[in-house]
């Protein structure tokens, strides 16, 4: 059987006031007594995957959340943990979901993907297979990166941080720092842009990146991520295939200690971001709306601020900030997600709660 959990419970009670350009928004807290939320994903039937990052995945579903078993050894340490959680498409004839993880690799840990078949009925996850991992796991907790997102044609885009070691994101022998594609059974696929470079880890789709914790499709397919910068130069990149970002040679931040980081803000041969942001708002989730309920929103942006406490919306045209969301639900948003039914749900780690907005 599973175990309830008992300050986990589903309200309906929404909230007073939630500032948006939208008028008569309803935001309604569906799940309260999260531990530090870190990523949302949604079964076909309605219900709700939560991961908790100290190791918990959770099961919402008809008024009741439960704990799910069967994870494998996650290693919990600074921003390490039980990370993102990934529905598939095919989950309904699959019954697969995909999560990313810290996996310990010997004194040190690495950022993991993992597959497992969800078995509702028993609440656990049953052939648990790790089908990639950091090749060169590292000490510390910094950096995990660790969003997912399942291209159109079904291979499947992992983030991965460059662990707080900076040179290594320009190292292509490496996976730190990089966006990786895999095959569904962690094969690389073949039209992977270094799979014929023989000191290149073959599983790279971009390289030069910080700590990307925010991925999305947009509405034609192509790959984007938001980024943490140092002290200023928050990214929001267009992933392109092969394409090397600059971290940490080229950055619109600087150090903490105030100095300068790598040659300045542009070297040939190094992307540009399509926007940044400065100061940090240390950006999280990500989502691009579909506009089915707020046709205005189509194609928007919507990213979530961990450090100002606020939802940002950018541009579908320009990627340009436009609007930020504020209410007091949104502290330190960690993941944003469009539902099925086209209303958006949003993670509090302030609040320790998962929240819904739809139109009243």
């Amino acid at each position: 059987m599973w175990r309830a959990l008992v300050l986990l419970l589903i309200f309906t009670q929404p909230l007073a006031a939630f500032s948006t350009s939208q008028p008569d928004v309803e935001v309604v807290p569906m799940i309260r007594g999260l531990d530090e939320p870190w990523g949302l994903g949604f079964l076909p039937d309605g219900s709700v995957l939560v991961t908790e990052r100290d190791g918990r995945l959770l099961h919402a579903k008809n008024g009741e959340v439960n704990v799910i078993k069967g994870l494998p050894r996650i290693a919990v340490q600074g921003q390490g943990g039980l990370l993102d959680v990934m529905v598939p498409r095919d989950f309904a004839q699959s019954s697969e979901v995909f999560f990313s993880f810290s996996k310990k690799q010997g004194r040190g840990a690495g950022t993991a993907l993992a597959v497992a078949e969800f078995d509702a009925n028993q609440g656990r996850l049953r052939n648990v297979r790790v089908i990639f991992e950091l090749a060169q796991g590292s000490t510390g907790g910094r950096h995990f990166g660790s969003r997912i997102v399942e291209a159109r044609d079904g291979s499947l885009f992992l983030t991965i941080g460059d662990r707080g070691d900076r040179p290594s994101a320009q190292d292509l022998s490496v996976q730190n720092g990089s966006v990786v594609r895999v095959n569904r059974d962690g094969t690389v696929p073949a039209s992977n842009p270094f799979v014929d470079q023989s000191e290149a880890q073959p599983h790279i789709w971009s390289y030069g990146h910080r700590n990307p914790q925010g991925a999305a499709l947009d509405n034609a397919g192509n790959l984007w991520v938001v980024e943490h910068g140092a002290k200023g130069g928050d990214e929001v990149n267009r992933i392109t295939k092969g394409a090397n970002f600059g971290w940490p040679v080229i950055s619109y931040g600087e150090h903490y200690s105030g100095a300068k980081i790598g040659e300045g803000t542009a070297k040939a041969g190094m992307q540009q971001p399509e926007f940044y942001w400065d100061p940090s708002i240390a950006p999280s989730g990500m989502m691009i709306y579909s506009g089915a309920l707020w046709p205005e929103w189509k194609g928007s942006m919507f990213v979530g601020s961990l450090k100002f406490d606020y939802i940002s919306r950018l541009d579908p045209r320009s990627s340009r900030e436009v609007e930020q969301i504020k209410s007091d639900a949104t502290q330190r948003v960690r993941d944003v997600v469009e539902a099925p039914d086209g209303s958006i749900w949003f993670l509090s780690v302030g609040q320790g709660a998962a929240y819904r907005v739809t139109p009243k």
